[in-house]
């Protein structure tokens, strides 16, 4: 074991000691890590000043009570989460998540991730990540409208345009931004459009928003399979998940000449041997909130499974779109064996480690989600921008504005990757590309 390799182990455990019950938080710290031990025998330097132990401990973390009364006047108490873990490029940034499985590991885990998914963006941006356990599914609008006022009315000391910038995540989407910053406004007597991203938009909101990830994912996608001289035209894709991710990645694989032949949401998935009818599907999800079961009552030749994962299916492109550590080692072998040749993660670490490196044995080319799904939170960085300058642009405008910074995107991390002699390694030079930007500001600026 080189001196590295005994620094980087040494730190590792004392993490896992400091943090303990957090398995995500101890995951994703582990990938990085693990990238950086090449750093780290390349430019030694950037062990200096207790640069790796600062970059793993949050700037700031806040936890805090959510009363909130339902419609037959019981009261509720929920937690809230705000992790503000790196602002040394920028505010933090970074979605909320509502959700019963939040907790404080999942959301460092997910703020972790957010620091380096917001550097390689190359926009002056940090990292964080916010969120309850409460739960929207099943409740009313004044219900969730009273939970998101209870919410803000502690988050709001704590966030602001050149502080910290929230946006939507799992559970949360327009409605409840809206919700938020009519509370964010009430409380602070500011119409401060710059606090949160993923406005309406009447009232400060940008086009492609909506789109983001699902479009930045496959914009991604497009050119990691270009760079091995494929195309999406004429491809077969699984995309997991139905949420707005899933949706419009899902819209744009098939814009570019791909067919869709699965997705899928928590009670089973859709085999669509001829394509998605994405109309229809968005219109399931987002008006009617119904299972995905509800897609082939009104299509013919399509097929609804709850009893087998939607990883069994066979095509040439993979995108898990849904929630972490979905896809195991078990179901990257599956993939393998049917023929899949790219995989990337449109959602926050949806792969498992064993799963990936079943992938980098068999020559599958991945792409992670800090790279894969940053279209998301580099759109709410031009909303920032628009905000800024009271300004909206066109959706053509942004759209291609989002195309190039994963384009971007995808050209930095191959190229690190050859840079540090791990061609080809898009989870290396991800990590790598997004830690030296980071580290080189973090060093500018000092301990602190």
């Amino acid at each position: 074991m080189t001196q590295v390799d005994e620094q980087v182990t040494e730190y590792y455990n004392k993490l896992l000691q400091r943090n303990a019950g957090e398995p995500e938080f101890h995951q994703a710290v582990r990938e990085v890590l693990d990238s950086l031990k090449i750093v780290l025998e390349k430019d030694p330097h950037y062990a200096d000043y207790g640069l790796i132990q600062r970059l793993c401990e949050p700037e700031r973390q806040v936890i805090f009570r959510v009363p909130w009364v339902s419609d037959n006047n019981n009261v509720h108490v929920s937690r809230g989460f705000r992790v503000q873990f790196n602002s040394a490029l920028g505010p933090y940034k970074g979605g909320l998540r509502f959700h019963p499985s939040v907790n404080l590991g999942i959301i460092k885990f997910l703020g972790f991730e957010q620091i380096f998914k917001n550097s390689l963006t190359g926009l002056p941006i940090g990292g964080g990540k916010g969120g309850s356990d409460f739960n929207p599914k099943g409740r009313s609008e004044g219900e969730i409208m009273r939970f998101c006022q209870s919410f803000m009315t502690e988050l709001h000391r704590h966030i602001g345009e050149q502080t910290d910038v929230p946006a939507g995540d799992i559970g949360v989407g327009k409605r409840e931004i809206g919700f938020l910053f009519g509370q964010y406004r009430r409380l602070t007597n500011r119409h401060e459009s710059g606090v949160l991203t993923g406005k309406g938009l009447s009232w400060g909101g940008s086009l492609v928003r909506t789109e983001a990830t699902g479009y930045g994912c496959v914009y991604l996608t497009k050119e990691m399979m270009k760079e091995h001289g494929e195309s999406l035209d004429g491809a077969e894709v699984i995309v997991s998940g139905s949420g707005n991710v899933a949706v419009y990645a899902i819209e744009k694989a098939q814009e570019l000449g791909a067919t869709v032949v699965g997705f899928s949401d928590s009670s089973g998935w859709v085999h669509t041997p001829n394509g998605v009818d994405v109309e229809l599907l968005r219109d399931i999800k987002e008006n009617r909130r119904e299972r995905v079961s509800a897609y082939v009552e009104e299509t013919t030749g399509d097929t609804f499974h709850s009893d087998s994962s939607i990883w069994s299916l066979a095509a040439d492109v993979a995108l898990p779109c849904a929630t972490q550590n979905e896809l195991t080692g078990e179901h990257a072998r599956t993939l393998v064996d049917n023929g899949v040749k790219y995989v990337a993660e449109g959602a926050n670490m949806p792969s498992t480690p064993e799963a990936i490196e079943v992938f980098r044995e068999k020559g599958v080319c991945f792409a992670p989600g800090k790279a894969a799904n940053a279209g998301g939170v580099a759109t709410s960085a031009l909303e920032m921008q628009q905000n800024a300058t009271r300004d909206s642009w066109s959706f053509d405008y942004t759209d291609e504005r989002l195309h190039q910074i994963m384009s971007n995107i995808f050209r930095v991390t191959a190229d690190t990757a050859a840079e540090y002699d791990h061609e080809g390694n898009y989870v290396i030079g991800a990590n790598i590309a997004g830690f030296r930007k980071v580290a080189d500001a973090m060093l500018a600026q000092g301990v602190i």
